[in-house]
């Protein structure tokens, strides 16, 4: 079965950006991410859209709330058939347990995954709300409280990927942004690797956004990371 390790960002305002750029893609070397820009300007139709082209979604919407209140959140994710979903780790076990009994009972379970730490943040930004423990100490305990939640990965940053994969095995799924190939500027993102690094780290899905999505050739692009990963 074809497993693409990179899953495009579609960090549009509107849907006809995100059309136009499915359409120069192959789902075959992809799948896209519909984040909560996107999906408050657009909906469910532009995701139905999106997979009527064949490719597999993951909805990024971060959902961080009461446990009942993400439960039935994860609940309307899920029937849209997407292939992946997110909630935020920091919402607890509870909303975690909640949520992943909530995706169980779908007749196509998507894969639940947690937001550990964002890749914006810096040491700096989290000591600033009173988190004094460096980003990867903190990641790590989230990652743990989403594993034991039965979750099936986090988001974390590819510096923190071995560490993870250390502790969790190769079953545990990590999904890494702030993937950025050799000679492209950071942007807004502090903490950033390249493709190929970021897989020899543990990585199973690089989310990977500008890069792409400004190429002038986003197609030959996505090639050239592919290929990159595949490059021992």
């Amino acid at each position: 079965m074809n497993n693409p390790k990179i899953i495009v960002a579609l960090d549009y305002a509107e849907a006809k950006n995100a059309i136009d750029l499915a359409a120069r893609l192959e789902p075959a070397l992809c799948r896209l991410k519909v984040g909560k820009e996107l999906f408050t300007v657009a909906g469910p139709a532009l995701v139905e859209q999106l997979m009527r082209r064949g490719f597999e979604i993951f909805l990024d919407l971060k959902f961080h709330d009461i446990p009942n209140t993400t439960s039935q959140a994860c609940k309307a994710a899920s029937a849209l058939g997407v292939w992946m979903i997110n909630v935020h780790a920091l919402g607890g076990r509870k909303m975690m347990e909640a949520a992943k009994e909530a995706v169980a009972v779908s007749s196509r379970p998507p894969k639940l995954i947690a937001v550990t730490v964002l890749t914006s943040m810096t040491k700096e930004d989290l000591n600033e709300l009173g988190v004094l423990a460096s980003p990867a100490d903190i990641v790590l305990r989230l990652a743990q409280l989403a594993y034991a939640s039965g979750l099936d990965g986090v988001v974390c940053s590819a510096q923190e990927a071995a560490l993870l994969r250390q502790h969790f095995g190769n079953e545990f799924c990590l999904v890494t942004p702030g993937i950025r190939p050799l000679n492209i500027v950071s942007n807004d993102q502090a903490r950033v690797m390249t493709p190929r690094a970021a897989i020899d780290q543990g990585a199973n899905y690089l989310v990977i956004g500008r890069p792409i999505t400004h190429a002038d050739d986003p197609l030959l692009m996505l090639k050239n990371i592919t290929q990159q990963i595949a490059d021992q």
